[in-house]
């Protein structure tokens, strides 16, 4: 998987990406780290690390993180995936291979027969089940984790997504500019891990309402 970058966005995790990076180490592909000028204990704690690129963001926020990474990226392929170690790497040969004849691969919690999560709760469960019914419905999106954004694809189909959102509304608008697009992609089933350490970064509330502002207005957009 020499033609895969692996793109950790990144914001205070000491604990996790360390032992993240660890189990990387397993997987011939390049590891891109976004992060926070700012964040200099997490780069402190990876500085023994070697074969990973380290990107500070010129502007901060999860979303910005990955657009920034991908516009950076030089090789053929390229993965979000959290620094956390939530998102299981042994899914990437799959998707890579999948992927050649793809845009984008989703890996998905709540796919048949191998999803789960062992970091949902009913709060993250009913969130990703409403987003992803609104976005099937009003998108014909036919995907089934809509807010995972465990993605593999073409480093050249992610730039052509021309992607603006600097926070987690980024998770809708890949699929649905991808559905705009005509792209091709497809999902697998994916088992989500407990996170290694440190907590998380989404604000159910506060994200969700970003989220849900996110499609309504690419759905009215769309009918313009």
């Amino acid at each position: 998987m020499h033609d895969l970058t692996l793109i950790l966005p990144t914001k205070k995790e000491v604990e996790s990406l360390p032992k993240f990076l660890k189990e990387l180490e397993n997987y011939n592909c390049k590891k891109l780290i976004v992060l926070e000028k700012e964040d200099v204990a997490t780069k402190k704690a990876i500085e023994n690390f070697n074969n990973i690129k380290i990107l500070e963001q010129k502007n901060n926020g999860f979303g910005n993180a990955l657009i920034e990474g991908i516009n950076s990226v030089d090789t053929v392929y390229c993965c979000i995936i959290n620094a956390d170690g939530s998102m299981d790497p042994k899914y990437l040969p799959e998707m890579r291979n999948l992927c050649e004849k793809k845009d984008f691969i989703f890996a998905s919690r709540y796919q048949k027969p191998n999803g789960g999560s062992d970091d949902d709760d009913i709060v993250t469960v009913i969130g990703n089940y409403f987003f992803t019914f609104l976005g099937n419905l009003l998108f014909n999106l036919k995907i089934t984790d809509i807010l995972f954004l465990y993605t593999l694809g073409k480093t050249s189909s992610f730039r052509k997504l021309n992607l603006k959102s600097f926070d987690f509304r980024l998770c809708v608008e890949i699929p649905i500019k991808a559905k705009y697009l005509n792209m091709d992609y497809s999902c697998i089933s994916s088992y989500e891990r407990e996170r290694i350490g440190g907590k998380k970064k989404v604000n159910p509330i506060k994200d969700g309402l970003l989220i849900l502002g996110e499609i309504v207005k690419y759905f009215f957009k769309n009918k313009n």
